[in-house]
């Protein structure tokens, strides 16, 4: 039976410890952390976790697999840092795909590249590459990437035809982002027409994907200079910084971070945020939203289609110091929660049975035409409870994905400072910030090379 434990850093340690049973040839245990909240779903998904646990362990006699909540943001940067730091990560933990090299830095992953075969990962290789070479470093692998996004534009349908605006198309540039806002936030009553990040990392992460979408690049090409202080760099923040002072369309409250646009969100405050998928869920999930209000459209461009969208995702690095029999049940939990068709994240069929919404566009990770993708796509078209038409905006008009910057972590908190003060003060000064900003990314990255 699976064990959903609430483990403290001493009792994390020690199940880590079990592999000097696993050398001898005993039982193997693992510690996973991320397991769905209690509240998702109203407990359904812990539940299908707590069954896939089950299976797994029925399936592979000798392993036992415990799972440990780190709240409901399961990589808040902050917390993530602390436990690198106090060795107090799970044996599987949870991470972004920017995280790889903070965790190296801490010495706080084992090289797994040896163990990563046909039979410890079936389908690896028809996982896009975009995926695995995150949680890659001089050819060596820390890491399973398991979820892949790109973002778009999130709308509320509700508010939309409030406002007199068609939900079934989303604004397509910037421009139609900013009208839009502005009829929305005039129905009053605290609603922002667009909200966004200005804190914790977020609002450089955004500030990344608006620029992305407009054709600019965080960093040079050889990742060695910043590249963000240009016109493209410059609309972003001007354009925020009318609708903030001059529109009032993006509300009064800022510092945002993850958790609080989408609480408001789920409210029934904000209009349109720039998101992925999961967002929705989550809104869902975790803040008392509705599916039928929300609807995803494809990342707004500047007078056009958007250039690229930013993409990312997570996975799970494995702890420094497993046994090699902690390493390969491991990678066969992973194999069987995250990668196979009909199992785990893609059983639907248990999805849709215990009410649980099937349907969103995600995860992105399989390669386009293969056997998988195609089994899965039949497989979620099958079984879907969601109106696809909400989706299919986002879907059927696919933006190319470009990857987050290197050092992604430390730069977006470099353009939070940016981004916060161009939604909170009337005189900021846009040249300024952003050669502020750009001296600081150039140290950062003149100390990575």
């Amino acid at each position: 039976m699976a064990l959903v434990v609430a483990l403290g850093a001493t009792t994390l340690a020690a199940c880590g410890d079990s592999k000097d049973d696993t050398a001898a040839g005993g039982p193997t245990t693992i510690v996973v952390d991320c397991p769905p909240q209690k509240t998702d779903n109203n407990g359904k998904s812990l539940q299908l976790w707590n069954d896939d646990v089950a299976a797994f362990q029925k399936a592979h006699p000798g392993v036992t697999v415990k799972t440990v909540s780190v709240g409901s943001q399961c990589d808040n940067p902050p917390d993530f840092t602390a436990r690198l730091q106090g060795g107090t990560q799970a044996d599987l933990f949870y991470g972004y795909m920017t995280d790889l090299d903070q965790v190296l830095d801490a010495d706080a992953a084992e090289d797994i590249t040896k163990y990563i075969t046909a039979d410890t990962i079936p389908n690896w290789d028809k996982v896009l590459p975009s995926i695995k070479d995150p949680f890659i470093d001089n050819g060596k692998t820390y890491g399973i990437g398991y979820a892949g996004y790109g973002l778009g534009l999130v709308i509320n349908k509700k508010l939309f035809q409030q406002a007199g605006l068609d939900p079934a198309k989303p604004p397509a540039t910037w421009q139609e982002v900013a009208a839009a806002a502005k009829k929305i936030s005039a129905l009053g009553n605290g609603i922002a027409g667009y909200q966004e990040y200005s804190a914790g990392n977020t609002g450089g992460w955004h500030f990344s994907a608006a620029l992305y979408s407009r054709g600019g690049s965080v960093v040079s090409d050889d990742g060695k200079k910043a590249a963000f202080n240009t016109t493209e760099g410059k609309a972003v923040l001007q354009q925020l910084h009318d609708m903030r002072f001059t529109d009032n369309s993006v509300g009064e409250k800022q510092l945002l971070q993850w958790a609080d646009l989408l609480t408001n969100a789920g409210a029934g405050k904000v209009g349109m945020y720039v998101g992925a998928p999961d967002t929705i869920k989550a809104i869902v999930t975790q803040f008392k939203g509705a599916y039928e209000d929300w609807a995803i459209g494809p990342m707004p461009g500047d007078n056009g289609p958007a250039k690229t969208t930013l993409g990312g995702g997570s996975g799970y690095f494995f702890k420094k110091g497993l046994s090699p029999a902690q390493i390969k049940a491991g990678l066969q939990w992973l194999a069987f929660e995250e990668f196979t068709p009909g199992q785990g994240q893609f059983n639907y069929v248990a999805q849709k049975g215990m009410g649980v919404p099937v349907g969103l566009p995600e995860p992105l990770i399989w390669k386009p035409g293969t056997d998988v993708q195609k089994q899965d796509d039949e497989l979620k078209k099958a079984n879907s409870n969601l109106n696809l038409a909400d989706y299919a905006p986002y879907a059927d008009n696919p933006v190319t994905i470009k990857a987050e910057p290197p050092r992604a972590q430390a730069i977006y908190a470099v353009l939070d400072a940016a981004m916060s003060a161009v939604l909170t003060q009337p005189g900021a000064d846009i040249n300024a910030l952003l050669a502020t900003a750009e001296q600081k990314v150039n140290t950062i990255l003149s100390q990575e090379s």
